[in-house]
């Protein structure tokens, strides 16, 4: 029998999840936090929205590039070690994030904050999936899916709250503590198996991928640049869109076919091989879709055209964490008992027929309804997470468990920005249809559109407006009213398509292979 197939950690396994759990929600809540207070930061930097912008994409494009190069490190320099670095990484940045005192200064760290943060999530599953004995791996993964699912969700809220009661520097100075405190658990809490100790050791003196390292970096670089300003700049009608849509291109498949005949691979691409691992990658990125798309969704149309503030849409947000929590340990005792593939297919099925139910919103919808339209949606994402995580393991050598949990995380992440990419585009281009179309009826020729201008203007002249300002004041009312419900309408078709797209990944579930439940996600020895 191997060391690693006798090997215990030394301390409480829950101990362990809370430990690794912790950094991990900072970085994921970190992602969202800083959304909302973007208009502050853009006004004290005196920087334009647009220029302002690049605060968000500078982080992602980082942390898009170190995902995928975090299991090669984990090898090089020992697990532990390396995680350690990005929490240190993370928080030194996000203290001189938060003095930045000009916009490229700002970029700058929040790069650095990217890169620590990026090697957070894979480094944690990893851990928790050697931590965890195999019956309980799923209860170890719903510890660390309330961490990724709840903290987009709590971000916008805590994000406002910060930005409106102190400064928007605070929500960088805020991680600081969180950092100082997973260091001193980890050093504490956490240690290498011994298949990183022997993993370490053999690669030790192996020449470096330098190749793989550039084009993994400049083909995902670029796609997250595509992805984040593509809308922005009216897509593939930039020059600049077009140019860095093509490197993105040209480098991730010079990148697959460079790695899958490289002899010392960054990214271990032929454990695509395993048809668990390829499934629980297209499952993952459809989850990341559907769940950063639809944490997008619900409160940017409260405040479009509801009017909410930033802290009162996310408030909405947050009985939907709530939901995640309860549900999650739930879902991690079941995966236990039950095939994993039977709990996605009620995962998604229950997703679908949220955002299903969704289609139903319109303007005027109490505060009740749309928490119950989070709510309801998060039900079918807990149900999601925990078994996709479970099947990637299945069937893959203890050595190769950082590189799965690199391949999954980089699947979330990757989704989770064209599902954003998705609703920005799907709302614009949506919107000009359906205002196009409402003010095609708008005219003089319809009774209706007579009847509404002439009793919005007696109601004016009535409530003291002179009659040609009246007539004015009616002419915007309609027009405002035009436009909202135009914008109503555009969400209704953004949450259809999102369900349809739901409905479609479903069959994916048909081409794995069952998990052994009682024995979790056993990795093979």
């Amino acid at each position: 029998m191997s060391a690693q197939a006798t090997w215990t950690p030394h301390h409480n396994y829950w101990l362990v999840a809370l430990t690794v759990t912790l950094a991990t929600f900072m970085e994921v809540l970190d992602t969202s936090i800083a959304n909302v207070a973007l208009p502050h930061i853009a006004g004290s930097l005196s920087a334009s929205v647009d220029e302002s912008t690049w605060i968000l994409t500078s982080y992602l494009v980082a942390n898009a590039v170190v995902l995928p190069l975090s299991a090669w490190i984990s090898d090089r320099v020992g697990r532990k070690r390396f995680y350690m670095t990005c929490v240190v990484l993370f928080s030194v940045s996000s203290f001189f994030c938060g003095l930045s005192h000009s916009l490229p200064m700002l970029i700058f760290f929040r790069v650095l904050q990217g890169i620590g943060g990026g090697g957070l999530a894979p480094s944690e599953q990893a851990i928790l999936a050697d931590t965890f004995p195999p019956a309980k791996r799923g209860i170890g993964f719903a510890v660390y899916g309330m961490a990724v699912v709840t903290a987009p969700a709590i971000g916008p809220t805590l994000g406002g709250y910060i930005t409106d009661h102190f400064s928007w520097h605070w929500i960088f100075f805020i991680n600081i503590p969180v950092g100082i405190v997973s260091l001193m658990l980890t050093s504490a809490l956490v240690e290498d198996p011994p298949h990183i100790v022997e993993t370490r050791a053999r690669t030790r003196g192996k020449p470096v991928d330098y190749i793989g390292v550039i084009l993994i970096s400049l083909g995902l670089g670029a796609a997250e640049v595509v992805l984040d300003k593509g809308q922005e700049d009216d897509w593939f009608n930039s020059p600049f869109i077009v140019f860095f849509m093509v490197v993105a291109v040209v480098a991730v498949l010079y990148f697959i076919v460079w790695e899958w005949h490289e002899e010392h691979p960054i990214l271990e691409l032929h454990l695509l091989k395993n048809p668990n691992l390829a499934v629980a990658n297209g499952l993952m990125l459809a989850l990341g879709a559907a769940l950063f798309g639809t944490t997008v969704l619900i409160p940017e149309y409260l405040q479009t055209v509801m009017g909410y503030t930033a802290q009162d849409a996310g408030m909405v947000l947050s009985p939907g964490g709530f939901t995640v929590m309860l549900c999650m340990p739930i879902v991690g005792i079941l995966v236990s008992r039950v095939d994993a593939r039977y709990l996605i297919g009620f995962g998604f099925v229950c997703t679908a027929a949220a955002l299903w139910h969704m289609t139903s919103i319109y303007p005027g919808i109490d505060f009740k309804t749309a928490v119950d339209y989070r709510v309801f949606q998060c039900i079918g994402l807990a149900f999601l997470f925990v078994p996709i995580n479970t099947i990637s393991f299945v069937g893959i050598p203890p050595s190769q468990g950082n590189q799965v949990s690199a391949m999954i995380n980089l699947s979330r992440n990757f989704g989770g920005s064209i599902g954003i990419a998705a609703v920005s585009t799907l709302l614009a281009r949506r919107t000009q249809v359906h205002q196009t179309y409402l003010a095609a009826h708008a005219s003089s020729y319809s009774t209706a559109f007579r009847t509404s201008i002439a009793s919005a203007k007696a109601m004016l002249f009535h409530a003291g407006s002179a009659l040609p300002t009246a007539a004015m004041q009616a002419d915007g009312r309609i027009y405002r009213a035009v436009q909202q419900q135009a914008t109503a309408l555009a969400y209704v078709d953004v949450v259809r398509i999102f369900a349809v797209c739901v409905v479609f990944a479903m069959p994916l579930i048909l081409f794995a292979h069952r998990n052994r439940p009682g024995k979790g996600a056993a990795m093979a020895h």
